[in-house]
C-alpha cells in the first residue's frame, strides 16, 4: 500500500444522549469509499500532544463515504477537532 497522507479528526462517535471521547470519527482526504477505508482496518493511528502522542487503532468503518472509526486509549479532548492525525502502523 502506498504512502498515505495524513488524515483528521472529523468528531468523537456519539450517539443521541452519549459521547464516546475514546472513540474518533477520522477522514483521510485521498480515501473516498467504504471499499477504499476498508484497507486502513486495524492499522494504529496517533495524534501528537506536544512531545507525547495519544495512539489508537483504526476499529470499524463509519458510513459509505471513507470515514473510519479508531478507538483511542486515552480520551481524546475536544481541541483535537480537525487536527491531524497519522497512521504509524
Amino acid at each position: 500500500m502506498s504512502e498515505l497522507p495524513k488524515g483528521r479528526i472529523v468528531d468523537y462517535r456519539k450517539g443521541i444522549r452519549t459521547q464516546k471521547p475514546k472513540e474518533c470519527i477520522l477522514q483521510f482526504p485521498h480515501i473516498k469509499s467504504a471499499n477504499e477505508a476498508t484497507r486502513l482496518m486495524g492499522r494504529k493511528v496517533a495524534w501528537p500532544v506536544g512531545e507525547r502522542t495519544i495512539r489508537g487503532k483504526i476499529v470499524a468503518l463509519h458510513g459509505k463515504n471513507g470515514l473510519v472509526i479508531a478507538r483511542f486509549r486515552r480520551g481524546v479532548p475536544g481541541h483535537a477537532m480537525g487536527t491531524p492525525v497519522e497512521i504509524i502502523g
